[in-house]
């Protein structure tokens, strides 16, 4: 077992329990914009080995994360909808400033940068403004975390059988392992939300869930790592010990965050 990853785990949870339980919607809010410009930065050093991205797009893009508890309700779809377009049209508008040397390319790679980090972090910020989002916040982590743990474990243990060229260290065994995993901590979750917050959620949907998120959650894992390796990197930085960069972190979490945000509005 790797000591400083888990000590590292174990030092960061703190953190992130004091901020998601004791912050309002504020405060989790500028820390997310923190996160993503952390993220944001690592993804742009590294693809900056084969584009010139746009910084101050992608920066800005970030720092708005902070500022969405000020946008009604109402008005948030139109908001986020608008701003997919804005970005591209603000993206085109400096090829067109720089006389084109800002090409398409460095464009399509910032583009990429800002949904993937911006947007997908967003959502962990709409599931924290949902009714009852301070409960709900906890199984997008828990299904993350769930399966990371799990996962590695498994993998590490019982791995035989690899699952992709893009990240060889995975096995099919601990992918599996990792769903159950996943499964098994939201459930256990759902028992004490059910018990001791007069909730009442069903322990099959949350099955359900827990099962979509986890592979959702790897998908985004291996998305992470086939980037790492279009551009022949390791980990995004050594932001934090035995895990990598703050993108290497919370690949899983940002992947899945739209679909629990979608299955959450069921509960």
């Amino acid at each position: 077992m790797d000591i400083q990853r888990v000590t590292s785990g174990l030092l960061g949870f703190p953190l992130v329990l004091i901020i998601l339980l004791l912050g309002n919607k504020i405060v989790v809010d500028m820390a997310l914009a923190i996160i993503a410009l952390l993220s944001m930065n690592e993804y742009f050093n590294a693809v900056k080995k084969v584009a010139k991205p746009v910084y101050w797009v992608g920066y800005v893009s970030c720092l708005s994360i902070a500022f969405i508890h000020i946008v009604p309700q109402e008005y948030l779809n139109m908001v986020v909808t608008l701003s997919v377009p804005t970005i591209l049209i603000i993206l085109f508008a400096q090829v067109i400033a720089t006389d084109m040397r800002t090409s398409f390319k460095d464009i399509v790679y910032t583009f990429i940068g800002i949904f993937y980090v911006v947007f997908f972090i967003m959502f962990v910020a709409f599931i924290n403004g949902m009714p009852n989002g301070k409960i709900l916040i906890w199984y997008a982590l828990f299904a993350a975390w769930g399966t990371d743990i799990s996962a590695y474990v498994v993998g590490k243990y019982l791995g035989k059988h690899k699952f992709s060229k893009v990240s060889p260290k995975k096995s099919v065994e601990g992918c599996i392992g990792g769903i159950i995993g996943a499964v098994i901590l939201m459930l256990s979750y759902t028992y004490i939300a059910n018990t001791y917050w007069e909730m009442n959620y069903s322990y099959l949907f949350i099955a359900g869930i827990g099962i979509l998120l986890s592979l959702v959650g790897q998908i985004g894992d291996f998305a992470a790592s086939s980037i790492k390796r279009y551009v022949d990197i390791k980990d995004y930085s050594n932001l934090i010990p035995g895990h990598g960069g703050m993108l290497d972190r919370i690949d899983s979490l940002i992947f899945l965050a739209p679909f629990a945000y979608a299955l959450f509005t069921l509960l």
